[in-house]
């Protein structure tokens, strides 16, 4: 025969959910139903029926001592909170009382979480060990918990917001733990849309908070208007320990208690966070711990993960460079998230590839400069402390299409061995208000992660001659712009716009870039040099003459267009690329140019 329930966890139901001594008799007489056999004889003996040999509200209100009618109400707490259930809910005193399944596994000391909630909600672990920052941040959530807060009555709703979801979700559960509560995680987004369903699912959660004990994180996301408002009801009815855990705040009805942002960790803590992640990982030393801190900005997880991996990757190399693979495993780890947001082009070219005047090149170097050495001024030799503001390295790169803006850039982001992420502005914009805004912070926000080189593209999508604010698009306007520069100089990598047409750009704007560089028109003998960098000294080439070539006059892009072009004709023909190949790939670049070939560009060819 089974237990019977035990007297702490009896008592701990009826002070949960407050039950009258006429209820907690209710409570046992149902679990006496299920868990003793001699229940339904006697059930029958007392309601005179053998038909009824089970427990119903009328046996109760006639066998029970200090019975009350407010018991059966559906408010009352055996039924709002569903511990027990009727049979027939139309017969109100004479249809059978079942104790909840759920209630019952409480009694006898096996707790779980209830079935009906599996899939909607998991168990969000506590971390082994968090940074003193998050520690710090996990306290403050605590406070919004107070003693009593496990009872049915509604305590403030407590927020932790920016950073990361796994962060957000740790300090969470460090927080809870602290408070003697479990952790449940549910998606905002998944909250039924239909109120009868997320009512049942409100107090459904309600109860096994208090049976557990439990608190809820609701992660919100990008919201649209009908998860908001459902989420919104949810929180409001839900009274019961919750956290909500956002990029920003998220507006409701409910009291608020602390509103809790993941705070920044300083280098000192990262280089900490980063040396107990690689205590194990021989060889990489105090420098390589620098270096990886100066470039990645990772949540504590993140750098566990990427410990790991180098940890399973070193036995596995010929020639073990722990210092290599934690950078490379740095870099997959910060581009998680990126590719959505902007495109990924992976950094071959060099310096010997690009063809510029001397100045624009040493320009280009000493950009390279300001990000490697970045750290070494503004932290080791203290310039953040006396300059402050403006701090982030900021390049615009003017010139016409095919001039080599992105070649320069991934010349750049090779020789820092950092991604490349080309974001189009014109696919940022939005003519929605606040909208661009948002999409920029998600950019800038995933960017900061791994330091990547990015190169926002069609500039002049977003940028121009600042016109006099006549309406409430003109103001958002200029906010977006004055936000996206506000970013780029703080941003720790580097951010480097494009433009075609430079002297659309007002000065104001001009004058909080740190570098201008200006790709002009590649003249002959550029284009020459151009010419004959792009053909690959394994190409099969007869009588191709870079001078003949750079009569064309288009700029470096075309040119590796024709070469490309032309390479793929001879292939077809079986034959060694030649003039002739150049030529036709020259008429088809020439037609996508709207422009015509003249005689004097193509003299001598064939």
């Amino acid at each position: 025969m089974p237990a019977a329930p035990g007297c702490a966890a009896l008592d701990a139901l009826v002070g949960c959910f407050g039950l009258t001594p006429f209820e907690r008799d209710v409570v046992l007489l149902t679990a006496a139903d299920e868990l003793d056999p001699t229940t339904a004889a006697r059930c029958a003996a007392a309601a005179g029926d053998p038909q009824r040999a089970h427990p119903t509200f009328s046996l109760a209100l006639a066998a029970l001592d200090d019975p009350h009618w407010s018991a059966l109400t559906p408010v009352a707490p055996l039924r709002r909170w569903r511990i027990v259930e009727l049979d027939d809910p139309t017969r109100l005193t004479t249809s059978r009382l079942r104790l909840d399944e759920r209630i019952l596994h409480f009694l006898l000391g096996s707790p779980y979480l209830d079935a009906r909630l599996h899939g909607r909600l998991r168990r969000v672990p506590v971390p082994d060990t968090l940074p003193p920052p998050y520690d710090l941040a996990a306290s403050r959530l605590a406070e919004g918990w107070t003693a009593d807060g496990r009872g049915p009555g509604a305590p403030p709703l407590t927020e932790v917001t920016g950073g990361d979801l796994r962060s957000r979700a740790d300090i969470a559960a460090a927080a809870a733990a602290r408070s003697g509560l479990g952790l449940y995680a549910t998606a905002a987004a998944d909250l039924p849309g239909d109120p009868a369903e997320r009512d049942r699912l409100a107090r459904l959660w309600q109860r096994e908070a208090v049976l557990l004990p439990a608190a809820l994180l609701v992660e919100a996301g990008d919201l649209d208007r009908d998860q908001r408002a459902a989420t919104e009801a949810f929180l409001a009815g839900a009274a019961v320990p919750v956290v909500v855990s956002s990029e920003d705040p998220l507006p409701t009805e409910r009291p608020h208690g602390p509103r809790v942002p993941v705070p920044p960790l300083d280098d000192d803590e990262q280089l900490a966070l980063w040396a107990d992640a690689f205590e194990d990982v021989a060889d990489l030393g105090d420098t390589g711990l620098r270096s990886l801190v100066a470039q990645f900005r990772l949540p504590p997880h993140v750098v566990r993960s990427a410990a790991a991996t180098v940890r399973r990757l070193l036995p596995h190399e010929d020639e073990p460079d722990p210092a290599r693979l934690a950078w490379r495993a740095g870099l997959d780890e910060a581009r998680i998230g990126m590719d959505e947001l902007g495109r990924r082009v992976e950094p071959r070219a060099g310096w010997d590839d690009l063809v510029l005047h001397e100045r624009q090149t040493g320009v280009l170097r000493e950009i390279v400069a300001h990000v490697r050495q970045r750290a070494t001024v503004l932290q080791e030799w203290g310039f953040a402390a006396t300059l402050r503001r403006g701090l982030g390295v900021t390049a615009l790169f003017a010139g016409g299409s095919g001039t080599g803006k992105t070649l320069a850039a991934e010349v750049m982001a090779h020789e820092l061995g950092l991604d490349l992420f080309v974001v189009d502005l014109s696919q940022v914009v939005s003519k929605y208000i606040g909208e661009t805004e948002k999409n920029l912070r998600r950019v800038f926000d995933a960017a900061e992660r791994g330091g990547a080189l990015l190169l926002f593209d069609e500039a002049d999508a977003l940028f121009g001659k600042r016109s006099e604010v006549k309406d409430s698009h003109d103001r958002y306007a200029n906010l977006e712009v004055s936000y996206l520069l506000m970013r780029m100089e703080a941003y720790r990598g580097l951010a480097v716009l494009t433009t075609n047409m430079k002297q659309a750009l007002d000065t104001a704007f001009l004058r909080r870039i740190r570098f201008v560089v200006d790709f002009p028109f590649p003249a002959e003998h550029e284009r020459a040099e151009i010419w004959r960098r792009v053909l690959p000294p394994q190409a099969p080439v007869k009588d191709i003459d870079p001078g003949l070539l750079a009569r064309l006059t288009v700029a470096g892009g075309s040119i590796r267009n024709i070469a490309l072009s032309g390479a793929f004709l001879a292939a077809e023909e079986g034959d060694r690329l030649q003039m002739r190949h150049m030529l036709a790939a020259a008429r088809t670049e020439y037609l996508k140019l709207e422009r015509s070939l003249t005689p004097a560009e193509v003299r001598g060819w064939v």
